[in-house]
């Protein structure tokens, strides 16, 4: 996916490349000063505070150590720096523990219900026989929503009215999944209840219901993030976090004007696995995250 040309419009790839590269070519010298630039591009660039001191205090060190003394030299190590932070190994795949079952958590308007269907779209690909789960029952047309994505993937789902209890959702989807022979069940939930205490006892009694039918290697509950909200995006990871055992992200609308800093942000600050990533609005735009590819990104300006 090619950053659109032009500098005024060039995304976030496109510009932490730029400014990196022309932080580390127009310094004379690998020093000091050199660091504090970096620094500052980084936290500017929506990475976040926490996680650029600890890049560059890492680069910082690493140049000490390794006598890094060329502009390349440099470029190298960051790269080298940024893929360690967002490359989470064996987490970064999606649990092969058939059947399986994928809860996907998240503030409403984050990309979780396309991302579903996106999930469900690439399963059904591979010759995986799906179902979905209307879980969140409290978003007006919420259920009919997921309904309508269903038809177009040409999946079943399971739902129930209106209002109705998210878990009992869960027990007949667990129960028709069972009957039906299904491989991958993916369940929608609540974005938003009326406080967190709420939210979290619906999701402990999900995965209640879930841990009767399948094993625990079996459950994925990945966090649907959208990369254009930047610094609100950490405060959802932080707040779901508390509240769910998020096995993943799912960082939706990573195009080239998003703020693509939250997957270094997320990857360091939560030590969360990106596992996949929403590159545009086909049914097949939503990928696999791969991290040496991402940052060769940061400065081949595209992704």
């Amino acid at each position: 996916m090619a950053i659109i040309e032009g500098k005024e419009k060039r995304g976030f790839f496109g510009k932490l490349a730029e400014r990196i590269t022309d932080a580390v070519l127009l310094r004379p010298q690998v020093d000091e000063a050199l660091m504090e630039e970096l620094e500052e591009i980084l936290i500017t660039s929506d990475i976040g505070m926490e996680t650029s001191v600890h890049i560059v205090d890492e680069l910082r060190e690493a140049v000490r150590l390794e006598r890094i003394e060329t502009p390349e030299g440099v470029r190298e190590k960051l790269k080298e720096i940024i893929k360690g932070i967002v490359d989470k190994g064996e987490r970064l795949k999606v649990t092969e523990a058939y059947p399986i079952v994928i809860l996907l958590i998240g503030v409403n308007g984050g990309g979780k219900t396309t991302s579903i269907a996106k999930l469900a779209n690439r399963y059904k690909s591979e010759g995986k026989k799906v179902l979905l789960a209307a879980a969140d029952t409290f978003r007006a047309a919420a259920a009919e929503q997921l309904e309508e994505w269903s038809r177009r993937v040409d999946v079943s789902v399971i739902k129930h009215q209106e209002g109705a209890d998210p878990s009992a959702v869960i027990y007949d989807a667990a129960a028709a999944a069972k009957a039906r022979g299904i491989d991958v069940l993916i369940c929608d939930t609540a974005g938003r209840l009326q406080n967190k205490r709420n939210l979290m006892n619906e999701l402990e009694k999900m995965n209640k219901i879930l841990a009767k039918e399948y094993a625990a290697e079996s459950i994925e509950t990945l966090l649907v993030l959208d990369a254009t909200t930047g610094k609100n995006a950490v405060s959802q990871a932080e707040e779901f976090g508390k509240v769910a055992g998020i096995t993943g992200i799912v960082l939706t609308k990573l195009d080239g004007t998003a703020k693509g800093g939250i997957a270094i942000t997320v990857s360091d600050e939560f030590d969360l696995p990106i596992k996949f990533i929403g590159v545009g609005e086909k049914m097949d735009d939503l990928e696999t995250f791969d991290p040496e590819r991402f940052a060769e990104s940061i400065f081949s300006g595209e992704y």
